[in-house]
């Protein structure tokens, strides 16, 4: 079998989704996963003994919020050289024109921080997820404003 060699520049890395690394979000899927995950209300309704529901909400997931640094020392020893976040909207713009200059500061350091690791960023804007008042306003199965 012939050796094959990727291309010089050639990207290593991994991605990750805010909702699901992160912890602590608000947005539409963690109120879907707090009312109407099958095996969080089995858990909830003690059906399931050997689980708590914890284990069925994203909750405080990885924690990646704040342990981002670590993370991103960990793939740089991992030999990425590449990695894709994605910003949780509902974290952004929590009400509808009001925009978070705290949570916008932390995104601006997770990627000061990618690159500090000596990794690429590569940013998704959109991940599923929705704030809140968004979906009350129809999401984007809604026409205009």
């Amino acid at each position: 079998m012939a050796n094959f060699e990727f291309p010089s520049g050639f990207l290593w890395g991994a991605a990750t989704a805010s909702h699901q690394v992160e912890g602590g979000t608000h947005n539409q899927w963690s109120e879907w996963e707090q009312s109407s995950a099958r095996l969080a209300q089995l858990a909830k309704d003690g059906l399931i003994a050997k689980y708590d529901k914890e284990n069925f909400i994203s909750g405080r997931a990885a924690d990646h919020y704040n342990r981002f640094e670590e993370d991103f020392r960990l793939a740089k020893e991992l030999g990425h050289n590449a990695t894709r976040i994605s910003i949780e909207w509902s974290r952004v713009e929590p009400r509808e024109g009001e925009f978070d200059a705290k949570e916008i500061e932390h995104y601006k350091n997770v990627i000061a921080s990618i690159r500090r690791n000596g990794m690429e960023p590569f940013v998704t804007l959109w991940h599923w997820t929705m704030p809140i008042w968004f979906c009350k306003k129809g999401a984007f199965e809604k026409n205009g404003t």
